[in-house]
């Protein structure tokens, strides 16, 4: 029985993706954010799903597969799927046809790049205990807390936008985002990996750092600290680099 639990737990990553996606393409700023918190349990079964394989010794190839499948749903679909309704909103019903009309379909470069990037991952065989480029569930929490920073921003101030939503809402910068991601996961970055094998503070002392200034972040800034969080990881990942 214990060998089928990994995969239950990648199952309910990629049903906590597809619900995501019916609210996501739903009308309405509420079916995003709650579209994001879908997301945000997507990413809490996927790391329990390889953290329960290593600590059952339950490791297997179909597991690997399942794994990547439910992240290209979870951590590829979804991610091109919110920021396609940023992008609508952010040009508006009244675009003039052309390159502005088609401008959200751009969002799916994230889709197809994370694609790229899982393939990447289940055939290299440098990402064992680390990672090149940035993991698709990061990539995934920046955006969708784009729509939880939003709300937070609307109602602080309900009565017009400010800086930040008029940032979120900026097609060009949301274009600029979707890019800058769909580079992030193919680059060749080195990241380190929240895989524990002991809780030694020698082995894991870049983690526990990690860890403890995600938290201070999370509970300073809230929804506005994750693209914070992951700008922190790939910072303490390039300082924590080793030499060749």
């Amino acid at each position: 029985m214990k060998k089928h639990l990994p995969n239950a737990i990648t199952c309910l990553n990629l049903l906590c993706g597809c619900l995501a996606l019916t609210f996501i393409f739903s009308p309405g700023l509420h079916n995003l954010v709650v579209g994001a918190y879908l997301v945000g349990l997507a990413a809490v079964a996927d790391f329990f799903d390889g953290l329960m394989a290593r600590a059952l010794r339950v490791s297997s190839p179909i597991g690997k597969d399942l794994d990547s499948l439910a992240d290209m749903v979870s951590f590829g679909v979804v991610p091109g799927a919110v920021l396609f309704q940023l992008l609508k909103e952010a040009v508006g019903p009244q675009a003039p046809l052309g390159a502005l009309a088609a401008l959200p379909y751009a969002a799916f470069l994230v889709t197809i790049f994370s694609a790229l990037r899982l393939a990447k991952f289940n055939n290299d065989t440098r990402q064992t205990n680390s990672f090149i480029g940035l993991p698709t569930p990061a990539c995934t929490l920046v955006v969708a807390a784009l729509p939880l920073i939003l709300a937070q921003a609307r109602a602080a101030h309900p009565d017009g936008p400010t800086a930040i939503s008029s940032l979120i809402l900026n097609p060009w910068a949301l274009l600029a985002l979707a890019v800058l991601l769909s580079a992030l996961l193919v680059a060749e970055l080195p990241l380190f990996a929240l895989k524990f094998k002991n809780f030694g503070w020698a082995d894991n002392r870049q983690r526990f750092v990690f860890l403890l200034m995600a938290l201070v972040l999370v509970v300073a800034l809230h929804a506005t600290a994750v693209p914070l969080v992951v700008l922190l990881y790939v910072a303490l990942s390039a300082v924590g680099r080793r030499p060749a």
